[in-house]
């Protein structure tokens, strides 16, 4: 995402403010904690949740590991998590890892190889009494599957596990709520929608944040400072609230409270995405030498594909020369291992932003069909 002119002058005034450590009655120090609290605002109203349950970081990935290394404290022989082949390794391998830690065991939640779902009936399976943590993403940034977190997060409930969901990539593309997923945590990750490089965990119970262990360096840390390490990067946490205005003025119909806002933008965001999606896809099947890979039912404006004959970076550096922004993926690691990517060349990766239009969509189109 492309970062917004107000996200980049709130960055730069802030850092031309005077910013002291917070506890002070003084000035600087009392603009401090007027960002970070407006950052745990800005972030409670993106997903719905309470300001005091929003712990900001250096990044979602930082924070997930944060968040599993103090869970897996607790933990023992015998425990277990459940991860997908559908997330991110972000929120793989903490949990992957602090379950090694414990003498644990992971069990994964597969995807179907023809359509990239995240089928939800076998989770009721493989949630069981031992399983302490279940991690799940609300939307694959690789390639756009949204899964049924609700029916996840609902099986989980019955043996009392604990729901991470993150929403880093469905954040930018629909609107979020905590309660209706059923999360109890859910991590974002500021950049993915043009936001700059911090990442916050957003709690449904902010006093699930008090029976953790801390990893802050006060003494007697309380609430979302438990999970918080050193001082906070304030210019970039006054970016971070300028990010989710931006998001909320995407519609100029939108009114009312922030989260109001919100919600009518990335619902008119998701419904003008959804047919540039479709174009675009049935472009793209149209092409012979062209394999859109999965064919999910609900999902978010990243794909991906493959074609024939042509290795992933090569086709990457055809589209960048025809002015197309578009990653490569060698398909050895995460989804793309799992469905084999890396035996035909690997997959190129594409994504629609709230600012794409059909010339781009059409362009990116004329480039593909050029590789034939």
């Amino acid at each position: 995402m492309q970062v917004p002119e107000q996200v980049a002058t709130a960055v730069s005034t802030a850092l031309r403010a005077p910013v002291s450590g917070p506890g002070g009655i003084f000035p600087a120090s009392q603009r401090a904690e007027a960002i970070v609290d407006a950052a745990r605002r800005s972030v409670a109203d993106l997903v719905g949740c309470d300001p005091a349950g929003v712990v900001l970081g250096p990044s979602s990935a930082v924070l997930l590991q944060r968040l599993a290394d103090a869970l897996g404290e607790a933990w023992m022989l015998g425990d277990e998590v459940v991860v997908s082949r559908l997330d991110h390794p972000g929120n793989v391998s903490p949990w992957v890892r602090a379950a090694q830690r414990a003498g644990g065991s992971v069990r994964w939640g597969e995807i179907d190889i023809e359509t990239c779902e995240l089928p939800a009936w076998q989770y009721d399976g493989l949630i069981t009494g031992s399983t302490k943590a279940v991690a799940i993403t609300a939307a694959s940034g690789a390639v756009g599957t949204r899964p049924d977190v609700r029916h996840v997060a609902n099986a989980a409930r019955k043996h009392g596990a604990l729901v991470v969901v993150d929403a880093s990539s469905a954040a930018p593309f629909v609107p979020l709520d905590v309660l209706s997923m059923g999360a109890d945590v859910v991590a974002v990750s500021a950049s993915a929608w043009g936001g700059p490089p911090v990442g916050a965990l957003a709690f449904r119970d902010a006093s699930l944040l008090d029976r953790l262990p801390s990893a802050a360096l006060e003494h007697g840390a309380r609430g979302p400072e438990r999970l918080e390490l050193g001082p906070h990067a304030y210019p970039l946490l006054a970016g971070l609230v300028s990010s989710v205005d931006y998001l909320a003025g995407l519609d100029d119909a939108a009114i009312g409270p922030r989260r109001e806002r919100l919600l009518t933008s990335l619902g008119s965001v998701k419904a003008y995405q959804a047919g540039l999606l479709a174009n675009l896809i049935n472009e793209l099947r149209s092409m012979r030498h062209v394999m859109v890979i999965g064919d999910a039912m609900r999902r978010v404006p990243s794909l991906a594909f493959t074609i024939t004959g042509a290795k992933a970076w090569e086709a990457v550096e055809h589209l960048a020369e025809r002015g197309v922004c578009a990653f490569h993926d060698s398909g050895h690691n995460g989804v793309f291992a799992a469905l084999g990517v890396g035996e035909v060349g690997g997959a190129i990766r594409v994504g629609l932003a709230h600012y794409t239009n059909a010339a781009e969509v059409d362009q990116l189109v004329r480039a593909v069909a050029e590789l034939r």
